[in-house]
């Protein structure tokens, strides 16, 4: 008899936690540029912010097109964690430092984002 078995179905990126997750740091990101941009804040905290958005869409791209099950040479959760901590660094600065001086009210809704 053949050992037949049931091929997995994979949950499409949009759709899983990862995805959700991804889809709402995303969104927080975007919204605090904007809210920058708005503020005409100092350039590094609009390049640091953009710096993050360009990555994130980068790693929900590769996740969409399933590149990550192509490159098995990386280990994308590592990759994953390693970016996810820069980020809570590099965000964590500019949003104190957009808080410490006198600032507008966007500014400071930025650095809250």
């Amino acid at each position: 008899m053949d050992n037949v078995q049931p091929k997995i179905k994979h949950r499409p990126f949009c759709f899983s936690v990862k995805g959700h997750v991804k889809m709402l740091r995303l969104a927080l990101t975007v919204t605090s540029m904007t809210f920058f941009i708005i503020a005409q804040a100092p350039e590094p905290y609009i390049v640091i912010t953009g710096f993050e958005v360009t990555v994130i869409l980068f790693f929900i791209l590769l996740y969409i097109l399933r590149l990550d099950r192509l490159m098995k040479w990386l280990f994308w959760p590592l990759l994953d964690i390693i970016n996810s901590l820069v980020t809570t660094v590099f965000m964590l600065i500019v949003s104190v430092l957009a808080l410490i001086p006198e600032t507008t009210p966007l500014t400071v809704g930025g650095g809250l984002f």
